[in-house]
């Protein structure tokens, strides 16, 4: 009898004594972001819970001081079930696994990206980071209580097979995901690579299943990608995720296609699921000039106010007129680079509304080696929108139309039907016509004819691509006007 009484004393008394710890905290500031880190169903794949601003903490969860009683006698609630369902429950249970328990459902309960960690999930967080492992490599979320894609990144298993932004994921082998948290997802979709796992897809555009069979592979990805002249002294440049060399590469290919002619700038960040806060910024002050604000974050406490401005002095590309390309799947990041260029008038933005995941998660250790992910603060445009759950509208709306028979928009997709990868009669037609070409030429080179083959194939995609075509548009009216009221002037 003195047992069963003896633990939840000590539990409410470590409860208590956290609770006033909290509070003793509460008016001392939080520490300063820390780089956004990435937890990656492969190398490259974002899960979303974590993307947008990680901090990280020794401390206690801040509390509020007000009515501290009305605590304790929640805590002595908690205190009572914990009692009964130690002592009563058919089975006999460990303490530290109802706790657990507790604690999933407790951070549950807050929003679909707060979560509690065991040891083994926060020492998988912090290795993610460095780690490679097999995975799909797509990003997902929580929306509408369902586990939704929010983008397959280019060139993994995900991508090629099919899979695209929105698409809700009913299963993972036979397992319904309706109850399933964001790590517990992450954790079925990895695996060796080379091994297959079996996905049940609902596209609520075609109101219709698919059931897909994908390979894990090591997921690599390429920040930046084939920077180059489309026409008329316009260069194009599709910038995929937000890594720690993201702002390096993207100097380095803007510096490319200044030395190439560039004038104006197509930035295409469709299907970017978004990666470090630090190198959002980065990339967005390298258009804007001196002071303009990139973006803000607000939280609870005064200490979790940010404002974050742009430092570029040289202001190497203030003269270019630029578009921004975004669609469903952008997120985090590229909905702040997106939005930042929009509301400063430096960027048209074009396409469709971005994904809208603008939360910060505080990544708190715990003593027992776990850990505590907590919403604690949210993204604001520089015009002081929210992006979480609303996103970013672009200034012109144009939907993606794909050319009969496609429906990707990588030039090397094989195109789908049910969840089967077939050869596209039409990309083979091409690759046929581009190497009667290279012959003719007298290129036999097999490095050189892939390189050619590529390029060949890309500025046909572009062709057929509306909103790059619509973007081309819009940069030209834009000169024609600069033209008019220069001579004007």
């Amino acid at each position: 009898m003195i047992k069963k009484f003896i633990l939840p004393v000590l539990i409410v008394g470590g409860i208590i004594g956290f609770a006033t710890f909290a509070v003793s905290q509460s008016d001392k500031p939080m520490p300063a972001p820390l780089e956004e880190k990435k937890a990656l169903l492969g190398e490259g794949a974002v899960l979303n819970a974590v993307v947008n601003g990680v901090e990280a903490t020794k401390g206690a969860a801040l509390l509020s001081t007000k009515e501290p009683e009305d605590l304790y006698s929640q805590v002595e609630l908690f205190s009572y079930a914990l009692t009964t369902i130690m002592g009563e429950y058919v089975e006999e249970k460990k303490p530290k696994d109802v706790i657990y328990g507790a604690l999933t459902g407790m951070l549950n309960s807050l929003d679909p990206h707060s979560q509690f960690l065991n040891p083994e999930d926060y020492d998988e967080l912090k290795t993610d980071t460095q780690g490679k492992f097999g995975g799909l490599g797509i990003e997902i979320s929580i929306r509408d209580s369902l586990l939704t894609i929010v983008t397959p990144i280019e060139d993994t298993p995900a991508w090629k097979a099919g899979l695209k932004a929105g698409d809700r994921i009913v299963k993972i082998e036979k397992e319904l995901t309706r109850d399933m948290t964001l790590s517990q997802a992450v954790k079925k979709l990895r695996g060796k690579p080379g091994t297959k796992v079996h996905l049940t897809i609902l596209r609520e555009s075609e109101y219709k299943l698919h059931e897909f069979d994908i390979v894990r592979e090591i997921i690599h990805t390429q920040d930046i990608k084939e920077p180059h002249i489309i026409t008329d002294n316009i260069g194009y440049l599709r910038l995929v995720e937000f890594r720690e060399d993201s702002a390096e590469q993207m100097r380095k290919a803007l510096v490319k296609l200044k030395d190439d002619g560039a004038t104006a700038l197509i930035l295409d960040v469709r299907n970017n699921p978004g990666g470090l806060l630090n190198v959002a910024i980065q990339i967005s002050e390298m258009f804007l000039p001196n002071g303009k604000t990139i973006v803000s974050t607000k939280g609870r406490h005064p200490s979790q106010n940010t404002i974050s401005t742009s430092h570029n002095t040289k202001n190497e590309f203030a003269e270019w007129p630029i578009v921004v390309l975004i669609n469903e799947g952008s997120a985090s990041g590229s909905e702040i680079l997106g939005g930042a260029l929009k509301d400063n008038k430096r960027a048209v933005t074009l396409g469709v509304k971005s994904f809208g995941k603008g939360s910060v998660q505080s990544v708190i250790p715990m003593p027992d080696g776990s850990g505590l992910r907590l919403t604690t603060s949210k993204y604001f445009t520089p015009s002081g929108v929210c992006i979480h759950d609303i996103g970013i509208t672009p200034d012109i709306v144009v939907e993606r139309i794909y050319p009969k028979g496609e429906t990707s928009d990588d030039p090397d997709a094989e195109e789908v039907v049910d969840g089967k990868a077939l050869k596209s009669d039409k990309k083979e037609k091409a690759s046929k016509e581009i190497f009667e070409k290279l012959e003719e030429e007298g290129i036999k080179d097999p490095n050189e004819i892939e390189k050619r083959k590529r390029e060949e194939l890309m500025k046909k995609h572009m062709s057929e691509d509306n909103q790059v075509q619509s973007a081309i548009s819009v940069l030209k009216g834009i000169r024609i006007y600069k033209k008019l009221t220069t001579s004007e002037n």
